[in-house]
């Protein structure tokens, strides 16, 4: 979704503000918080300033971000990136 030069950037983000200092994911691992964190890539549309304003909404309420983006089902992010497998097969 990020040009190469901010994927890093991008990543560290995710892996460092969008991760165990949200409230309520003190104790959560990857696959618990892959939802608030796709819901950050899918706000940012491939901007690397957007999942910044993304974490920040996550931090006061990661529900607000997840209805946002139209990830209110529990398994809707899932749909919106699919596996890399899937990408093969097609």
């Amino acid at each position: 979704m990020f040009p190469p030069e901010t994927r890093a950037e991008a990543a560290d983000l995710l892996l460092h503000q969008c991760g165990n200092n949200l409230p309520f994911h003190e104790k959560s691992d990857e696959f618990k918080l892959e939802r608030v964190r796709f819901a950050a890539l899918k706000l940012s549309g491939g901007e690397i300033e957007r999942p910044k304003e993304a974490i920040k909404l996550a931090k006061n309420d990661r529900r607000d971000l997840i209805v946002a983006v139209g990830f209110g089902g529990l398994d809707a992010h899932r749909q919106w990136f699919p596996s890399s497998r899937e990408e093969n097969l097609q």
